[in-house]
């Protein structure tokens, strides 16, 4: 039932991520996917802080919601600075829940790490795009955008790769 588990933590990630990455992705592309994709982050972590038993696990996702929230906060700084229309947070939320609310408890911990490893690989495709991406100064907040995800990528390939040793400590079964 592993593929259970792991497809509905999954539907969470696409909320973000993994639906769009490989389109060239606009200013307001990336910020709804960047604040997507943070928010599902969040959010599959404080379930994997009800859900699991394990320290690595638990310590693991409070850095999720930690880093993912601060980085969240600095792209709302800029979107909103440049005009460039946030998602609305709540909304967000409630559709992540959904998606999860369902999930079995065994074997969280295997799911949760598979989907890290994931969903991470997913947000730094999405981050190299943008920091890739040749800047127009008539674009609002596209030198910023890109430089937000310029700062951002070592962050998130540090966490992908501690999703992987997570991943490797929690096989499935």
């Amino acid at each position: 039932m592993e593929g259970f588990n792991l497809r509905h933590l999954t539907l969470a990630v696409a909320l973000s991520t993994s639906m769009g990455a490989a389109f060239a992705a606009t200013d307001n592309d990336f910020v709804d996917k960047a604040a997507a994709g943070g928010i599902a982050e969040i959010e599959t972590s404080r379930l994997a802080l009800e859900k699991s038993q394990s320290a690595d696990v638990k310590a693991f996702a409070n850095m999720m919601i930690t880093d993912h929230s601060k980085a969240n906060d600095e792209l709302v700084a800029i979107a909103k600075k440049n005009d460039i229309e946030v998602p609305d947070n709540t909304t967000m939320v409630k559709q992540a829940k959904e998606k999860i609310l369902d999930m079995r408890d065994e074997s969280f911990d295997s799911a949760y790490a598979n989907n890290q490893v994931k969903a991470h690989e997913d947000t730094i495709e999405l981050f190299k795009k943008q920091a890739n991406t040749v800047t127009d100064d008539r674009t609002k907040g596209a030198t910023e955008l890109k430089g937000f995800a310029q700062k951002m990528l070592p962050g998130l390939e540090k966490h992908l790769d501690m999703a992987k040793k997570l991943q490797a400590a929690h096989p499935d079964k």
